[in-house]
């Protein structure tokens, strides 16, 4: 059962990109467009106060009239945001996300941030120790003289 941690050892040193609270809206997009990613964490002060996503741009934004140059963060970002722990497991993970349909977890460790793991970083890991569970299954029958 493969958990964060091991997601996040994965990814090695990896940038948790953030914007503040008070940038605008097409601020956090470029950042999000340069680094080919599709959520930013949103702080205040230094302190962590919601994710801003693609998601929260196109319904929030646009479609409620507003736009990326006149709009700051704090008022289209997510400030309930679901937390996951180094200890939790992927399968967990895939729970929370389809639960709160959701498609990005900040992990966190003693109240700090130490990373970010998306549907992609969580579904990856998932259809690798499916694989690994198959092939062991088709070693086991393999070798047991199992024929069909």
């Amino acid at each position: 059962m493969t958990i964060v941690r091991k997601l996040l050892e994965a990814k090695g040193v990896a940038t948790n990109f953030s914007v503040d609270a008070a940038q605008s809206v097409l601020e956090a997009i470029k950042v999000m467009a340069e680094a080919r990613i599709g959520a930013v964490l949103v702080t205040d002060s230094g302190k962590i106060v919601g994710i801003f996503t693609e998601r929260d741009y196109l319904f929030k934004g646009e479609l409620e009239g507003r736009t990326a140059k006149d709009t700051q963060i704090k008022d289209v970002m997510t400030p309930r945001m679901i937390t996951v722990s180094k200890d939790t497991t992927v399968e967990q993970c895939m729970g929370l996300m389809d639960q709160y349909k959701i498609r990005h977890l900040p992990v966190v460790d003693n109240d700090q941030l130490v990373g970010l793991v998306s549907m992609r970083d969580v579904m990856s890991a998932a259809l690798e120790s499916k694989e690994s569970e198959i092939r062991g299954l088709e070693n086991y029958i393999m070798g047991s003289g199992f024929q069909s």
